[in-house]
């Protein structure tokens, strides 16, 4: 059994080198792409020739194809441009919030509409909501109210929102969580 700093050594090396390269590759046979090269299936020994010819690396890209994808390429400026595509698809994508709104279980109708056009932009922008009511003291004797206004709540919202469950009780919370209808 290796020591663990020879573990973590390998480790390390494996998280800065994700992709197999050159003579790590085991397969016997892989499947070459790329640049300057007749595309097609290989043998390792032929593959790796042909990288050592162009003063290039062979680097595995899909190890679970049958056989394994190789490119031929500089392993420094693929890990680079992997690594800046990686940043661009992360920085695409859009994160979604929860955003929280709270009620009593006597909201008046003014507050209810109020809230919920606010619930209402925020479920447009594609974050979801979740809305409560809050019991405070004796007021835990009416939790149907509360539900019925998470209720009405939600079918306010039905156009641009759908429940992800119905009202349920935590504590001295109900709680009610939409998110946003799918785009059409």
């Amino acid at each position: 059994m290796q020591d663990k700093r020879v573990q973590s050594f390998l480790r390390r090396k494996e998280e800065k080198y994700p992709n197999k390269i050159n003579r790590l590759i085991t397969a016997s046979k892989v499947r070459l792409v790329g640049e300057n090269i007749e595309q097609g299936i290989y043998s390792l020994q032929d593959a790796l020739r042909m990288s050592e010819e162009q003063e290039l690396d062979l680097v595995e890209i899909s190890p679970n194809a049958d056989p394994p994808v190789c490119r031929i390429t500089d392993y420094k400026k693929f890990l680079y441009e992997k690594k800046k595509r990686d940043k661009e698809l992360k920085s695409n994508a859009k994160k979604q919030e929860m955003k929280e709104i709270r009620f009593t279980p006597n909201t008046d109708d003014h507050d209810f509409e109020f809230k919920s056009k606010h619930a209402e932009g925020f479920l447009k922008e594609g974050n979801k909501v979740r809305a409560y009511v809050q019991f405070k003291g004796r007021a835990i004797v009416f939790r149907e109210r509360g539900e019925v206004l998470l209720l009405k709540f939600a079918q306010r919202l039905e156009e641009v929102g759908v429940p992800d469950t119905l009202p349920k009780m935590e504590g001295k919370k109900m709680f009610i969580t939409l998110a946003p209808r799918a785009k059409k």
